[in-house]
């Protein structure tokens, strides 16, 4: 068998079908986020602004961060040395999970090396421990709880995405003696729309079953302390397991889960995916934490995050783009066709100093192919102006669909 044949024909299917990604090499510049240096293969270089990264408030500059950082650096050197099992939990570990019990109003938290991890490990570990468990999923989850879901042989049912309804028959059709967890997100990344919590928390009540909530894209920049979604709409309480990244507003690394003690004993002994990885830096750790105290007592920041994003979408509709705007800060605007939106992601790029990568199927539906733009709190009125000007032109360029806005 020519196995590299095999190779170059899935590669060469990517390629016919637009969906094929392409990296670049960036340098951000500390100081100046969001804006960057692209580093091209001909050696040259040129400016750009960033407008695709997950750094959500430009946390992962912030003077705070940087220097627990480097203390943490300076005191106890790069790696952690092990898993948490061995060597690897430090003073640093279980300080970031007391900030993060706190913040969720939980009495544990477990750090993992990713929200990815966190959420596979979690939700593949829980059906070894309670037999029988069925994990109700939201259609849409993120590719981690999806994984975590599919492994190790637990009963599963899909119920269309935020569908109330649909979620309370497949509930009730189901033995009321078996263990049920209803497994969703707070904020879906790709189109920015909200879960509906509070209905959601009413039916696990109903039905006796647990509540597992991804809060990856909103921990640290929506409720009064920066507690998600859930804390926003006092549901924190409600919620039996929240899992967060480190890696988005906080500006770090890593991800977690915040419930009762016993639940994060339970899995902390028994997943895998924890303990038999290597356990965060310690200056990540800190840098984590003191991102995660900061945020606590800042509102500054979550106010100018949704003010940027709310201008945005005023700018896009008010030039008739296809902007999905569900009250949240990501700003998705619909291509619907993954060849026209490498090819925009390309001239941005290229003509504009601006990045925003595409996002294509399998991340989004076939016919759904997008820009995600995600302002911040440190993109400028010039940022936005410059972006807006660039997209007015290149979606006339490319003779794509507008609202009548006369209608």
């Amino acid at each position: 068998m020519k196995y590299e044949d095999h190779f170059t024909a899935a590669l060469d299917k990517l390629h016919e079908e637009g969906r094929y990604r392409t990296f670049i090499d960036i340098a951000r510049e500390n100081g100046n986020f969001p804006h960057a240096i692209w580093k091209k293969t001909d050696g040259s270089e040129a400016p750009v602004t960033v407008w695709c990264g997950n750094d959500y408030l430009g946390m992962g500059q912030h003077p705070v961060v940087l220097s627990a950082m480097h203390d943490a650096l300076d005191a106890v050197g790069a790696g952690s040395g092990g898993t948490r099992n061995i060597s690897g939990t430090t003073i640093y570990h279980k300080a970031l999970e007391e900030e993060l019990a706190d913040l969720h109003g939980k009495e544990d938290a477990l750090v993992f090396t990713s929200a990815y991890t966190a959420n596979d490990a979690t939700l593949s570990t829980l059906p070894k421990l309670l037999p029988g468990l069925i994990i109700y999923s939201d259609a849409l989850n993120h590719a981690s709880m999806i994984e975590g879901v599919r492994r190790n042989g637990g009963t599963k049912r899909i119920f269309r995405h935020n569908d109330l309804a649909h979620l309370r028959e497949l509930l009730a059709a189901d033995d009321p003696a078996v263990p049920k967890v209803i497994a969703f997100e707070s904020i879906y990344s790709m189109d920015g729309d909200l879960a509906p919590i509070k209905q959601i928390c009413d039916l696990a009540d109903e039905f006796n079953a647990v509540t597992y909530l991804d809060e990856v894209h909103a921990v640290g920049m929506y409720g009064p302390r920066g507690g998600g979604v859930a804390e926003r709409d006092g549901l924190m309480g409600r919620v039996d397991i929240i899992n967060g990244t480190l890696a988005k507003a906080y500006g770090a690394m890593g991800g977690y889960i915040a419930a009762s003690a016993k639940i994060c004993d339970v899995i902390r002994s028994y997943a895998p995916g924890f303990i038999f990885t290597t356990s965060i830096a310690p200056a990540l750790a800190a840098g984590a934490s003191a991102s995660v105290a900061f945020l606590k007592s800042d509102m500054q920041l979550r106010e100018e995050h949704q003010a940027k994003a709310n201008i945005l979408k005023l700018r896009f509709c008010g030039l008739g783009l296809p902007v999905i705007d569900h009250k949240t800060h990501i700003v998705p605007l619909t291509v619907g066709n993954p060849i026209h939106t490498q090819k925009l992601s390309d001239k941005l790029l290229e003509d504009y100093g601006i990045y925003v990568q595409p996002i294509n199927y399998p991340t989004v539906p076939r016919g759904t192919e997008r820009l995600r733009f995600t302002p911040s709190p440190t993109h400028s009125m010039s940022d936005i102006n410059k972006l807006v000007n660039a997209i007015d032109e290149l979606w006339s360029h490319c003779a794509l669909n507008r609202a009548d806005l006369a209608s």
